[in-house]
């Protein structure tokens, strides 16, 4: 019997005690099986989407379990074949004994992932969808949450389909001229082809742009705290998470390696940094935390950097920045201690991109959060789509390759063998996301990484 005809059965609540625990079964035999060991209502005569109150009993038919069955029949479920979900009490004695039960009686138990692939090989939704499903699982920000549900409801998948669809007409006149090669006819329009390759390109290169952000919102956004000594860096981190995680100090240098936490802002996850203090210094140990500060600043999402408004002057500030408005890094320029500064210093550094705020009374950090939301919302560009995916990103990047080699074959006029194989390139590659080309390797690998019962 091929594996993907089985009939499957996994607990589909984390393990361990709980109130409740619910068994998951999918397959051509669900209800057979079930039936066997279920005693109430026939399920064979239940109605699809319909919740049955009942017992396990085993071959002694000695009462396991009250519980309550949920009945979902193909093609009107999640996998597209018939589905049970068995609603039993939360001790892990029990749900292990409903599973043994279901194995007996001709079930095996799901591999990670399976219901899922199940679903992608019956045609419930596209390879792109499945890998969203997991995300959403995984989701631990609104936001990310959010991009999962529009790729499970096909945004990206059908945006990527309707490139591919376009790219297959053109794909099939190049190949139909391989077939009337001596006759020398065209029937494939070179100028169009190139409007499509253009139009395409167009699409795509901002999703493979827009990565970097959509890695950072699915992982958190990593936001440096950076700036001289005794700017209040640590007291700023200590205020946005509301606890004393950094200690603080008059004593410049107290901080020499980064300081880690993670809170959200509106559903977005910043993981905000403390990093040493930014100054030439003779001691090793704070000067190995200075080289991290730079490189975290290399890495980060955002620059928070934060400067001293009572001992520094505009000429000091302005410094500083030189090398921040170089970066490429979005950034903040904060000004700290604003309830003791000079009121005319705020005035000379009053601009765009300066918030005003002090760390220690805790005032003005609302303003200082919206900024930073502004930053990330400035940072997803215009698309709607947005990729969060390793696999779809390279598949992107060699969409692109493909494309770019394909508009080269046709400005210099290469054989249309050539142009055919760069063309067929692309394709692969934009089916490798939806999964209209894959490889059993491929599939492996993707599932195997779900949790068992989903």
């Amino acid at each position: 019997m091929n594996a993907c005809n089985d009939t499957i059965a996994a607990l589909a609540t984390p393990p361990g005690i709980g109130a409740l625990g619910i068994i998951r079964v999918s397959g051509s035999e669900t209800i057979p099986i079930v039936n066997a060991i279920f005693k109430g209502k026939d399920l064979s005569k239940a109605a699809s989407h319909t919740i049955l109150l009942g017992t396990i009993r085993d071959d002694e038919n000695t009462i396991i379990d009250e519980v309550l069955v949920s009945v979902f029949k193909g093609p009107h479920s999640y996998t597209k074949e018939d589905v049970i979900e068995i609603s039993g009490h939360g001790s892990p004695y029990i749900l292990q004994k409903i599973l043994n039960l279901l194995i007996t009686k001709g079930a095996r138990l799901a591999r990670p992932g399976e219901f899922t692939q199940k679903a992608f090989l019956n045609g419930r939704f596209d390879l792109a969808q499945a890998e969203a499903v997991a995300d959403l699982i995984a989701s631990e920000n609104a936001s990310m949450q959010q991009i999962a549900m529009k790729q499970i409801r096909g945004g990206f998948s059908n945006e990527i389909k309707k490139l591919r669809e376009e790219l297959i007409h053109f794909a099939s006149m190049i190949e139909l001229e391989l077939d009337f090669a001596e006759e020398d006819v065209e029937f494939a329009n070179r100028r169009g082809l190139v409007r499509l390759a253009d139009k395409i390109q167009a699409i795509i290169r901002p999703l493979i742009e827009g990565f970097e952000y959509g890695n950072a919102i699915k992982n958190g956004i990593p936001t440096v705290i950076a700036g001289k000594p005794n700017a209040g860096k640590s007291t700023l981190l200590n205020a946005l998470l509301n606890e004393e995680k950094a200690i603080v100090s008059e004593i410049a240098g107290t901080t020499r390696d980064f300081i880690e936490d993670e809170i959200h802002i509106d559903g977005i996850a910043f993981r905000f940094i403390d990093t040493a203090g930014i100054r030439e210094t003779d001691d090793r140990i704070e000067a190995i935390g200075v080289k991290r500060t730079f490189e975290k600043m290399k890495e980060a999402g955002i620059i928070i950097y934060l400067f001293d408004l009572i001992n520094e002057s505009t000429d000091a500030i302005n410094s500083q920045l030189k090398d921040l408005k170089a970066s490429e890094v979005p950034y903040l320029i904060v000004g700290n201690k604003t309830d003791e500064a000079d009121p005319n210093l705020k005035e000379r550094l009053t601009r765009e991109d300066t918030v005003f705020i002090s760390a220690k009374g805790k005032s003005n950090l609302e303003e200082l959060k919206e900024r930073l939301k502004l930053c990330v919302h400035k940072s997803s560009g215009q698309s709607n789509t947005i990729v969060t995916n390793t696999r779809h990103l390279h598949s992107l990047q060699q969409t692109d390759e493909a494309l770019n080699r394909t508009l080269k074959g046709i400005n210099t006029q290469m054989s249309n063998d050539l142009v055919a194989q760069d063309i067929r390139s692309a394709l692969f590659h934009l089916g490798e996301i939806t999964g209209e080309v894959t490889t059993d390797d491929l599939l492996d690998n993707i599932f195997s990484k779900f949790c068992i019962g989903k």
